[in-house]
């Protein structure tokens, strides 16, 4: 599978471009491939999958809030298989389900385990994709995110990068340690500290300071499979799609 066939875009990051139809047509003409659409995308089922289809997008991977799935996990299985969707990734959790205790992320991990059985009974993987908050230690010196894993066994992993480098944490040592889950990789680039922050801080991916070189061998470690791009705030959604699409696809 060459790079290009793996990388696709995190939909959110186009959030404040519409209409969805331009969106696509855009990422299309760019040559991406596949696209991961978040929660408020499927919405409006038939608009989204008339436009993949319009534009040969495949959506390999999807966020979708745990809220849905704890309303409807079933039904999350049967849209995932609607769409071709193999691999379910939870963003994240609302901030005041970000436990100070170590006791809360076993709690969450064991809710999560219970989802990704389900899933698997139908032939779907399901992931967590992280923010910082995961990497800030507990009070017990644990991190969040080894709590969660440890009681959910069967959980992936899709591993931002920026934001464990936010966090001030090495990315490369966190990949290896959960190299067996990790599946997939939102890449995302940093502005030097305090610089940008009309953009949130971020930059066009290999435009701001994360080690690409050093990443390089987590980023073709053999069981990730999809490589997406995303920016929470971009100004210019094109100019990101585009740089970002050129600098992975020399990889």
């Amino acid at each position: 599978m060459s790079v290009t066939d793996r990388v696709s875009f995190q939909l959110y990051s186009a959030r404040k471009f519409p209409p969805l139809d331009a969106q696509l047509s855009l990422l299309a003409k760019l040559g991406y491939k596949n696209v991961e659409p978040y929660g408020g995308l499927f919405q409006n089922l038939d608009e989204l999958k008339a436009g993949l289809k319009k534009y040969g997008l495949a959506t390999p991977t999807a966020h979708i809030g745990i809220e849905r799935l704890r309303a409807d996990t079933e039904g999350v299985a049967k849209m995932a298989k609607d769409f071709g969707i193999k691999e379910v990734i939870v963003p994240a959790v609302p901030q005041e389900e970000r436990s100070a205790s170590a006791d809360g992320w076993t709690k969450l991990g064991k809710e999560l385990a219970g989802y990704q059985k389900i899933l698997a009974a139908h032939g779907i993987g399901f992931a967590w994709h992280n923010h910082s908050f995961e990497f800030a230690r507990l009070a017990d010196g644990s991190y969040p995110l080894d709590r969660m894993f440890a009681s959910a066994p069967g959980l992936h992993w899709q591993a931002d990068i920026g934001w464990i480098q936010w966090a001030g944490e090495d990315p490369v040592a966190w990949i290896d340690k959960y190299k067996d889950r990790v599946v997939a990789l939102h890449i995302k680039d940093l502005a030097p500290k305090g610089e940008n922050p009309e953009e949130d801080g971020q930059m066009d991916v290999g435009h701001g300071v994360l080690d690409w070189k050093k990443l390089m061998p987590s980023i073709k470690a053999p069981g990730v499979k999809y490589l997406v791009m995303e920016h929470d705030n971009p100004n210019d959604f094109e100019r990101f799609a585009r740089r970002s699409f050129k600098t992975v696809s020399a990889w």
